[in-house]
């Protein structure tokens, strides 16, 4: 029997499905609207087919995350194509380049169809869950730390030079405004307000401290060996682990390096060699092992004196950070490596 390969272009509203055979042939196409009984409608259509079928589906975790986790709880094979793979498969196409519906989920299909370093949807996992925590966490802060900044630009407003306050505690900013007499409309009404937004910031200096206590719970019971590098919390470790995933799909740790961005670019030409700065990759772990490349730089640590050396070689420092980043790339590879191998015996 032949497979059948089914690209999924989803949307909110709608889901795109066409169907190719191992020729790159359409067979047939689908579009369903976004409802509770989408995977049950897709695996009908799909019964039609007599041959075995793999679904691939588009981000399969962003907007094509429920439908893939839906169709994998039914016991389908379905497989992650990210967008830009699929967008070049369209681009090259010669009869189907034409940006719509179908096309995309034939290019999906294709893609699927012709690559074999595609990973394929989990049901969700602890790492799912520490990318939904750490993505909470970091959202909370940003919170607090825009209205701390508009907070600011109000009390401008209101007192020369403003307030110097730390964002953990409004107490300070609490007994400024027991001292402020308005005098007019507009002052009282900037009373009013500045008093909301101190109000607003406990209340989210309250969730942060819930979110940083449920993140910690959380990442202990994975059972990572993460936090015990130096520099390195629960919060840095429940990013490196959610936005990681399966540390199989690397296949050794340079592989890692060049999917966090700490490996450089070879940009070399002819008889020169040099490398350059990578800014593509996962950004987010690359914040993450910055963090802790700064972190060790601030203690007698293996890393600070990694630093030194290669301060001391000629490097700036700017390329020293550089190094030590790459080198902590490797450390938290085989972490997770050594992690993944507990777990599974």
């Amino acid at each position: 029997m032949s497979t059948i390969t089914i690209g999924i272009d989803p949307h909110k509203a709608s889901h795109t499905a066409v169907a190719v055979d191992e020729f790159e042939t359409v067979v047939d196409e689908i579009r369903i609207r976004s409802c509770p009984t989408q995977a049950v409608l897709l695996r009908e259509w799909a019964d039609g087919f007599r041959d075995t079928r793999i679904w691939a589906v588009e981000s399969a975790q962003g907007l094509g995350y429920l439908l893939s986790q839906q169709l994998i709880s039914a016991g389908e094979t379905v497989i992650d194509v990210p967008a830009v793979r699929a967008s070049r498969v369209r681009t090259l196409s010669t009869g189907r380049s034409q940006k719509n519906d179908p096309n995309d989920a034939r290019s999906v299909a294709i893609a699927a169809l012709r690559a074999n370093d595609l990973a394929e949807v989990l049901p969700d996992d602890h790492t799912r869950i520490l990318r939904l925590l750490a993505k909470r966490h970091r959202d909370v802060g940003r919170t607090k730390n825009r209205e701390c900044c508009r907070l600011h630009s109000l009390l401008l407003e209101m007192f020369p030079g403003g307030a110097d306050f730390k964002m953990s505690s409004m107490t300070r900013v609490n007994a400024m405004l027991d001292t402020f007499t308005p005098v007019d409309s507009m002052g009282r009404q900037r009373l009013e307000i500045a008093h909301d937004f101190t109000d607003g910031i406990d209340d989210l200096t309250g969730r942060l401290k819930t979110s940083k206590r449920r993140l910690t719970a959380a990442v202990k019971a994975s059972g990572t060996s993460l936090t015990d590098i130096c520099g390195l919390g629960p919060i840095t470790a429940a990013i490196i682990i959610g936005n990681t995933g399966n540390i199989d799909r690397f296949a050794t740790k340079a592989h890692f390096a060049s999917y966090n961005a700490t490996a450089p670019i070879d940009a070399s030409s002819g008889p020169k060699v040099r490398h350059r700065l990578n800014p593509r990759g996962n950004r987010q772990l690359n914040w993450a092992i910055h963090v802790v490349a700064i972190s060790q730089l601030r203690h007698d640590t293996v890393g600070r004196a990694f630093y030194d050396r290669k301060i001391e070689e000629g490097k700036t420092p700017k390329e020293a950070i550089r190094a030590l980043k790459r080198r902590l790339s490797d450390v938290i590879y085989r972490h997770l490596a050594n992690d993944a191998r507990r777990l599974r015996s």
